[in-house]
């Protein structure tokens, strides 16, 4: 009989081997979820969706989508760990929810991550701790969602964004209101840690009846710190400040631009600026009915563009320490 080339017999045996070995299925680009839905290891296909977001999340690709078929309850998220667009494109009230000192989302992504939430209601229902707790990725993005009702004792953050590396957070169209238990807590709280870095973009954004409305909270890093732009934005029947920026010697800066943007009705400050390195410029926007007005203090500086409505409050109105001419 006719010997076959050793190299064809290997060829033939390593083929072999592979039929006989168990198929390893690549995870789809898109999941869905539905109030129907059934949580497995392979669910997701829009015939068999899963029940809930974090089963949604476990078996889709990285890069991957997870979509919402029909309003409800679809429980906690607790661990978003790689890059993901999570979205609800008008299906009605998808809500993501946290109780009992814990936070509704927890995002610990991984280098280049970038997370997208868009289109939930996430809900605290008064003990949860945190709406977006962020550890670490890329860059956020939330886009027209409902964050309210975290008031978990002695925290509560609508969104909690405190990376150790260097972050990007971005929201629009977005209302956050009635967060916050003490005096560190609040609406958005950015805190840098270590040596990172924080960049964030708020636009069209309601930050509302929380504790403090946004907090910039240089204290804790000494790198390049925190550069936040706000735009057309309202701060509006906070506890404490609208806009609170802050920082002390030898840690790392706390800057905003605000432009376009309403500080009102807020216990007390619209605008509060604490320490050196904290600095914020200010254009063309109200600052009103706030027990004071703006304050810039501990070296704070506080710039107006002369463009800015800063009256009407119930104790002083504060004056800017420096001005910008308007280009």
């Amino acid at each position: 009989m006719k010997k076959r080339p050793l190299a064809v017999v290997l060829s033939m045996t390593v083929f072999a081997v592979l039929q006989g070995a168990p198929a390893h299925a690549i995870p789809p680009a898109k999941t869905w979820v539905s109030t129907t839905g059934v949580d497995s290891a392979t669910c997701g296909a829009i015939t068999a969706p899963c029940r809930t977001l974090q089963q949604a999340h476990d078996n889709v690709a990285a890069n991957g989508q997870v979509g919402v078929l029909n309003p409800g309850d679809y429980g906690r998220l607790a661990i978003i760990s790689k890059s993901i667009t999570i979205a609800n494109d008008g299906s009605g009230e998808a809500t993501v929810t946290g109780s009992n000192g814990t936070y509704a989302v927890g995002v610990f992504g991984g280098a280049g991550d970038v997370i997208t939430l868009r289109g939930l209601v996430i809900d605290g229902q008064v003990t949860a701790s945190s709406g977006i707790a962020f550890s670490s990725g890329s860059a956020l993005h939330i886009q027209n969602c409902v964050i309210r009702n975290f008031e978990f004792n002695a925290q509560g953050f609508g969104i909690g964004f405190f990376p150790q590396g260097n972050s990007r957070l971005f929201v629009s169209d977005t209302i956050i209101f009635n967060n916050g238990s003490v005096a560190a807590s609040g609406g958005i709280y950015l805190q840098a840690q270590l040596g990172g870095t924080i960049e964030a973009v708020l636009d069209r954004v309601h930050l509302e009846n929380n504790v403090e409305g946004l907090l910039i909270d240089g204290r804790f890093a000494t790198g390049n710190g925190t550069h936040v732009v706000v735009r057309e934005s309202v701060f509006s029947g906070n506890a404490l400040n609208g806009i609170h920026a802050l920082t002390q010697p030898g840690q790392s800066p706390a800057f905003a631009f605000v432009e376009r943007s309403s500080m009102v009705n807020n216990a007390q400050n619209g605008i509060l600026v604490d320490g050196p390195g904290a600095t914020l410029l200010l254009s063309d926007s109200t600052v009103a009915r706030n027990n004071t007005g703006i304050a810039a203090v501990n070296s704070g500086q506080l710039f107006s563009y002369r463009n800015n409505r800063i009256n009407n409050n119930i104790g002083p109105d504060g004056a800017p320490t420096g001005f910008d001419a308007l280009h």
